[in-house]
């Protein structure tokens, strides 16, 4: 009897760090995604919130349209947003586990390019 319940709380245990894992796994697929989208210098504000938008629905990350903050400065571009992602801990137990995406995208434009984005 003794055995079988050190059973079930490793079960339970191992059940809870997988589902925290996956949660983790998303979040950190997401921000590099959303890095990579952030550094694409040709991309407009409102296309970036698009695509990040895709990348949540890719990810399964619930983020809202208007949670999402994006800011640009010389070669800078930040995109900032948090969410609660619901994850099932213990059976029957889902906890709102909260997460954060601070992107902050250095963008080097190359020589060309600026005199490309020069012109009118």
């Amino acid at each position: 009897m003794k055995a079988l319940i050190k059973l079930i709380v490793i079960v339970l245990i191992a059940n809870a760090l997988f589902r925290i894992g996956s949660a983790y796994t998303a979040f950190y697929r997401f921000k590099d995604s959303v890095h990579g989208a952030a550094m694409d210098q040709g991309r407009s504000e409102e296309n970036l919130r698009q695509k990040v938008l895709e990348l949540a629905a890719t990810y399964d990350v619930p983020v809202a349209e208007e949670g999402i903050t994006i800011r640009r400065e010389e070669h800078h571009t930040f995109v900032d947003m948090s969410y609660a992602a619901p994850v099932a801990v213990l059976p029957g137990y889902v906890y709102s586990w909260p997460f954060s995406v601070n992107v902050d995208a250095f963008v080097i434009v190359p020589p060309s390019r600026l005199n490309d984005l020069a012109r009118p």
